[in-house]
């Protein structure tokens, strides 16, 4: 008798925690097909509109500096740094998708802040 209740014991719980793992499994296939899709999306994203970082860096700098000269020169500058930044950044979320990381600029995608300047970041798991 108390064979059968240890054995039953033992299996009650071995299927306390495989039914905690299969749950654990399920909620992490559905956010890894969520990351992998929004690193696609964004990639595509940014690698057909990170020329949109050059007028919206002349337009952000236009409003910090006094200087009309310094105000476009730097805009210009700082345009082709993030242009080709988002776009190799694009480029790099496109060809990584299936790793579960966040997309690498911040905004995400050029048209979420306009009036932010682009951040990069290396590749992070969490927000």
């Amino acid at each position: 008798m108390r064979t059968i209740t240890r054995l039953a014991l033992i299996v009650f719980l071995l299927s306390l925690f495989s039914s905690q793992a299969q749950a654990t499994e399920e909620i992490t296939s559905r956010i890894y097909f969520n990351r992998a899709g929004m690193k696609i999306l964004s990639g595509v994203a940014n690698l057909t509109t990170g020329w949109m970082e050059l007028p919206k860096n002349i337009i952000l700098w236009r409003q910090k500096e006094e200087n009309v000269l310094i105000k476009f020169i730097e805009g210009v500058m700082m345009g082709v740094f993030h242009t080709a930044s988002r776009t190799a950044s694009g480029a790099a979320d496109l060809v990584t998708f299936w790793l579960p990381t966040f997309p690498s600029p911040n905004p995400a995608f050029i048209w979420e802040d306009f009036s932010q300047e682009s951040e990069y970041f290396g590749w992070r798991m969490g927000r």
